[in-house]
């Protein structure tokens, strides 16, 4: 597709999306009005490597703190990122609603319904009556995101092929998410409902997504190479819905979608040369969830299956991910503390 695109094409679609950035660009005096939507995948982040502790204390037995302590981080970090997004929506509305309509940006917008699907399955076992309304209010407003965007990709001119990102992910994952609490404070018929919908709609985005981090007349810049670790998330937190929907983790369905996810993460971690050049920034968090997904989804495998490899790997990408998120919150707070949180791209 992208391949095909003769060079005036590819030049007309950059232009394209450079205008729309600028269009999203709000003034240089408010800091606030620069708050990306993006921010909630720190949310997701630290959320998702206190799931892969509370599976880990499952499986092998460790002291629950470690869970808990991210846990109330991610709680905290959603209330702040929260009430910042909303006091950006009161003071400097055209600069959010330019972030929903922005080509590229729009894709992030989902990140704040999975940040409640996460929540959500966190809580289920410390305040399940809040759980509840958090997994409710990120199940339908998940689902009705992804018509939102993909509304958006069916009818927008300036959608192109520049504007295909890895990101485009995640209004499909938000979707596999949902099964995760499901049986405790939701519905097993919607979170089927909302698991087919991810796996067919990833399975549809997949060759899409492959081809435009393959084929290199237009590549992606730099600040967005974070987010190839996204391509790793989709069949990683599918091992665990499965688990959670079908009450069984050791069949041939589970161990393929682990495969595909451990791939990626290992040809991640071959690019690791490339990524380690590109200077700290938010989109840093985009590695955090899809190695906090993989583990759990790991530890799901190591527990239901007699393997001594699944818990050797599990205990590797914990060790990983936990150190990751510690060091990427360390920075985001540094960041913060500069005042330099909050700039124009």
């Amino acid at each position: 597709m992208s391949g095909d695109a003769p060079p005036a094409a590819s030049s007309a679609a950059a232009s394209s999306v450079a205008a729309s950035m600028a269009a999203a660009s709000p003034p240089a005096g408010s800091s606030l009005a620069h708050l990306p939507v993006t921010l909630f995948s720190a949310v997701m982040g630290l959320a998702g490597t206190s799931l892969a502790w509370r599976r880990a204390a499952k499986v092998w037995s460790l002291p629950s703190w470690p869970s808990s302590v991210l846990l109330a981080v991610a709680v905290v970090a959603f209330l702040v990122v929260a009430f910042a997004y909303a006091a950006k929506w009161l003071r400097h509305p055209a600069a959010a609603r330019a972030e929903l309509r922005h080509p590229i940006r729009m894709t992030f917008v989902p990140t704040t319904t999975i940040a409640l699907l996460l929540l959500a399955t966190g809580l289920t076992t410390v305040a399940p009556g809040v759980a509840a309304v958090l997994w409710w209010v990120g199940a339908l407003g998940h689902l009705t995101l992804t018509v939102v965007v993909l509304s958006a990709w069916f009818g927008r001119a300036d959608i192109v092929h520049t504007s295909v990102t890895p990101a485009w992910f995640i209004p499909i994952v938000g979707n596999v998410v949902t099964p995760l609490a499901a049986a405790e404070v939701g519905s097993i018929e919607l979170a089927w409902f909302s698991f087919g919908v991810g796996l067919v709609f990833w399975v549809g985005l997949f060759p899409l997504l492959l081809q435009r981090v393959l084929v290199h007349d237009a590549p992606l810049p730099a600040r967005l190479l974070p987010t190839l670790a996204i391509f790793i998330a989709p069949t990683a937190v599918a091992v665990v819905a499965w688990s959670v929907l079908t009450g069984d983790a050791s069949g041939p369905v589970p161990r393929i979608l682990w495969a595909a996810a451990l791939m990626f993460a290992l040809l991640l971690g071959a690019q690791i040369g490339l990524l380690r050049t590109i200077p700290f920034a938010l989109p840093y968090w985009a590695y955090t969830f899809p190695l906090a997904a993989l583990t759990v989804a790991t530890f799901v495998l190591a527990g239901a299956t007699s393997g001594l490899g699944y818990g050797i790997i599990a205990g590797v990408l914990l060790a990983v991910t936990t150190v990751l998120v510690v060091l990427v919150l360390v920075r985001t707070i540094a960041l913060a503390a500069r005042g330099e949180l909050l700039r124009p791209e």
